[in-house]
C-alpha cells in the first residue's frame, strides 16, 4: 500500500492487541474496515472490536481501561478535558472517523401537521422545515398542548449541538419551546415508534429505518447545518497512549489506509456487506449501500433525496483533527450553558485534538495533510492542504445554516452573536452531576 511511511514498512516483532469499543452506526466503518480488510494486520495489530449500545457506556468504559480506543463522539474527548459531565476522564482525539450521516427525524405525525400548518409539499429545505416546525409549537402553545419531546444520543455530542443549531435557526428556543432527552442510538427508532418522543437526531442507518418502518420523516441533514462539522472521532486513553506511543502511530498509519479503502465507491459493496454483519451494524446491506451512496429514503411515501458527500470517511481532510473544530465544540457548550466561557480553559480544549500526533504518524505518506491546526470554520472555502494524490472531490460550499462563519480567535463574539443561547440563569454547574438524570431510558449495563 502506498500511503504507508516507508519508516514503518518493517513488521513489529509481536502483533499487539488494541481494544475498540464501539456504537453500532455507518459512521464506524472505517475501523470495521481496519480491521477487516487487514489494515491493523499490516501494522502488527490486532483490533478487537467490542459492540456498545450508550455512549455512556463507551465514556466509562475508556475510563475503566476496559477500551484502549473507541468510536466515540467529536465533543467528548473536549468535555473529558474540560472535566464536565458524569465520570470526566481526560482522553483526546488524534483521528476523525469522517463526516457526515446525522440527520434530524420527526414523527410522521409531527410532520403530517407541520404540512398542514406551513403548507409543505415535501421538497421545502431544512430552514423551511425549521420554520413550520415553529409555526406548529406555537399552535401548541396556544391550545394548551404539552411541550414537543426530541432526543439526542448525548448531551456532549455533535447530534445535541446540531438538533440545537437547527431549531434555533428556525426561532425555536430547544431549552424553552421544547423537552430535550438523551436516548441511546439503537433505541431511538423504538422510541419515536412507542411516541416516547417526537423526534430525534442520530447518525445513519437509525433515521432511514423510522422513516422504512413509517414512523418518521427526515427534515434536515448534517450538511444542511454545516457540512464539515466534526462527527466521529477515534477517543484515545491518555494512560494507554503515554504507554503505547509506537502502537497509536502504527493506528492512526492503518486507520489511513483503510479511510481511503472507504471512501472508494467501488469499495462501497464490501463495505455495506461488512456493516450489515450483525456483529457491527446488522441491517440491510442494500439500505447501508443506498446510504453510502447518498441515497435517502426520507419520507415513508417514497420521497428520496440525494446528498452529496453524505458520508465522507477520508477526503477534503476529514480526518485531520482541528484545533479550530475544537474551539467551535467549546463554543456550543457556552452557547447552551454546559460551560462559562473562560480564556484560561483554551489549552485544554485544544488538548482534546491533537494535529501534532496525526502530522508525525503520517508524514512521508500520499495523505495530504493540512499545513495549518486552526481556520476560519463555515467560511465556504476549502481547507488549505498539501495537494492531494487520491482524486478529493470538490467540496461543497462549508457554510452553516445561519450564514454566519465562526472564527476560532472570538469565540465570546461569536456566542454573543447568536439570538437563541442559553440565559444567564443556565450554568454549567447542573452537568456536573450527569445530564443522564434527564434520560427517558435506563442506562444499559456494561
Amino acid at each position: 500500500m502506498g500511503d504507508t511511511p516507508v519508516r514503518k514498512t518493517g513488521q513489529p516483532s509481536q502483533e499487539r492487541l488494541v481494544r475498540a469499543g464501539f456504537i453500532p452506526l455507518l459512521d464506524m466503518a472505517v475501523l470495521v474496515a481496519t480491521e477487516e480488510q487487514g489494515f491493523a494486520r499490516r501494522e502488527g495489530i490486532r483490533l478487537q472490536l467490542v459492540k456498545d449500545v450508550s455512549w455512556s457506556n463507551i465514556r466509562d468504559r475508556l475510563a475503566f481501561r476496559q477500551f484502549d480506543v473507541a468510536h466515540m463522539l467529536s465533543p467528548m474527548p473536549v468535555a473529558s478535558q474540560l472535566g464536565i459531565g458524569s465520570n470526566p476522564y481526560a482522553c483526546f482525539t488524534p483521528f476523525s472517523l469522517g463526516r457526515g450521516g446525522n440527520s434530524m427525524t420527526l414523527s410522521l405525525d409531527l410532520y403530517r401537521e407541520m404540512q398542514a400548518a406551513a403548507g409543505l409539499d415535501g421538497t421545502e429545505d431544512a430552514l423551511a422545515n425549521a420554520l413550520a416546525l415553529k409555526a406548529v409549537i406555537e399552535r401548541r402553545r396556544r391550545s394548551g398542548r404539552k411541550p414537543l419531546v426530541f432526543a439526542m444520543t448525548y448531551p456532549f455530542s455533535s447530534h445535541n449541538y446540531e438538533f440545537r443549531f437547527w431549531l434555533a435557526a428556525g426561532g425555536i428556543d430547544p431549552d424553552v419551546d421544547v423537552m430535550m432527552t438523551v436516548v441511546p442510538p439503537p433505541l431511538t427508532v423504538d422510541a419515536i415508534a412507542a411516541r416516547a418522543i417526537d423526534g430525534f437526531c442520530v447518525n445513519a442507518p437509525w433515521n432511514m429505518i423510522a422513516v422504512e418502518k413509517g414512523v418518521g420523516r427526515i427534515v434536515a441533514t448534517k450538511a444542511d447545518i454545516w457540512p464539515s462539522a466534526p462527527e466521529k472521532v477515534l477517543g484515545v486513553s491518555t494512560d494507554w497512549a503515554d504507554k503505547n506511543p509506537e502502537t497509536l502511530s502504527r493506528l492512526i498509519v492503518a486507520l489511513d489506509a483503510a479511510a481511503r479503502w472507504c471512501d472508494d465507491p467501488d469499495n462501497h459493496g464490501c463495505l455495506a456487506h461488512m456493516l450489515g454483519d450483525p456483529a457491527y451494524v446488522g441491517v440491510s446491506p442494500d439500505m447501508i449501500l443506498r446510504l453510502l451512496k447518498g441515497e435517502i429514503t426520507v419520507d415513508p411515501g417514497g420521497r428520496t433525496r440525494s446528498t452529496r458527500n453524505y458520508l465522507m470517511f477520508h477526503g477534503q481532510a476529514a480526518n485531520f483533527p482541528w484545533l479550530s473544530q475544537a474551539r467551535w465544540i467549546y463554543s456550543q457548550m457556552v452557547r447552551w450553558g454546559q460551560a462559562a466561557y473562560d480564556e484560561a480553559c483554551l489549552p485544554r480544549v485544544e488538548a482534546a485534538y491533537r494535529p501534532d500526533i496525526y502530522r508525525s504518524a503520517l508524514a512521508g505518506s500520499a495523505t495530504a495533510v493540512p499545513a495549518v491546526d486552526s481556520k476560519v470554520e463555515g467560511a465556504g472555502s476549502t481547507p488549505t492542504v498539501v495537494p492531494a494524490t487520491d482524486g478529493d472531490l470538490i467540496p461543497d460550499p462549508d457554510v452553516f445554516i445561519d450564514r454566519r462563519a465562526f472564527d476560532p480567535s472570538d469565540i465570546p463574539g461569536y456566542v454573543s452573536g447568536f439570538a437563541i443561547r442559553a440565559n444567564e440563569s443556565v450554568t454549567a454547574a447542573k452537568y456536573a452531576t450527569g445530564p443522564e438524570n434527564r434520560r427517558l431510558v435506563p442506562k444499559q449495563s456494561t
